[in-house]
């Protein structure tokens, strides 16, 4: 693809302001959310959102999450539910991205959804994120700002190291706070969980009242995140490592002799923070990463699926 010049914007009104005129203009704009910086394009302009598959890479059989500024403006273009209403009221805004079947008339493009009758879409919390979509005024496509199966950005520079001179701009404020991606629940038939991220699952399902089913690895695509081989550094990746190889660069988890340690106290909610930028430090090192035992509960479960896929034979 031809290079451009990257525009590096701040979160001052102006240049969200400036950020919201190149989304209108067909443009790809990188911007924080709480989760890890998305790369939006206008989800109603086909050009748009194929320019973001062309900029990552991103095989167009994967869908992409629609963002919004409000609850009243996801209706504008799903099918609401009781379900949906329970899960936003609670959760929204915040790391929960919703499955919902389109409505006649929505707008969206089809490569927003890859074909499918349903759309995912998520309120962020981030305050510039919902500054953006509000000045905007409309559903932004965005995935995450980086190339294809790579470590997502949680920071401005990690968007940089990966997509600068691809896109329009970059509206950097600052680190992620949560630094997983949003869990993504369907509700387009009885409730599954799709993705775990960074809302945990019995949350979801206290909020519900039930259970909730999950998908398959296998089954077809239905939302992001889904590709067995995802969010992957260039070296590879071991896991429940307790005696590094003599090459390997440790990642460590709670009380345990190190390279760089997710938390140092076994916390999973700091743990799932500093996850991908961890994934980026040990990276440039240029050694294989070995990560330790994680608990595969609460966020440890959404931590535990993003190491599994970066582990994965690539081109899965």
């Amino acid at each position: 693809m031809n290079r451009k010049d990257t525009t590096y914007l701040t979160a001052k009104p102006g240049d969200i302001a400036t950020a919201a005129d190149l989304l209108r203009a067909g443009d790809l704009v990188a911007f924080p959310t709480e989760t890890v910086y998305g790369l939006g394009g206008d989800a109603r302009n086909g050009d748009a959102v194929a320019a973001i598959y062309s900029a990552k890479g991103r095989p167009s059989f994967n869908p992409l999450i629609a963002h919004v500024a409000s609850i009243a403006a996801a209706k504008r273009y799903v099918v609401w539910s009781d379900e949906a209403d329970r899960l936003a009221q609670a959760f929204w805004p915040g790391p929960l991205t919703l499955v919902l079947p389109l409505k006649p008339d929505h707008g969206i493009s089809p490569l927003v959804t890859a074909g499918l009758d349903t759309l995912a879409v998520r309120v962020p919390a981030h305050e510039t994120a919902r500054a953006l979509l509000t000045e905007f005024d409309g559903p932004v496509a965005a995935p995450s700002a980086n190339p294809s199966g790579r470590i997502s950005p949680t920071t401005a520079d990690h968007v940089r190291g990966g997509l600068d001179g691809r896109i329009a701009a970059v509206l950097d404020d600052g680190p992620c706070g949560v630094g997983l991606e949003s869990t993504i629940v369907g509700l387009a038939d009885t409730p599954v969980l799709l993705r775990p991220g960074g809302l945990s699952a019995d949350l979801i399902e206290a909020c519900l009242g039930q259970p909730i089913g999950a998908y398959k690895q296998g089954d077809a695509l239905s939302a992001p995140g889904q590709l067995l081989s995802h969010y992957a550094p260039d070296s590879s990746v071991r896991l429940n490592v307790v005696t590094p190889a003599g090459d390997e660069v440790l990642l460590g988890f709670g009380n345990v002799a190190c390279d760089l340690n997710l938390s140092a106290t076994g916390d999973l909610t700091e743990a799932a923070a500093n996850l991908f930028s961890a994934l980026h430090r040990l990276d440039a090192s240029g050694r294989p990463i070995a990560v330790s035992p994680i608990p595969e509960k609460g966020l440890g479960l959404a931590i535990n699926d993003r190491l599994r896929r970066a582990a994965a034979p690539r081109g899965i």
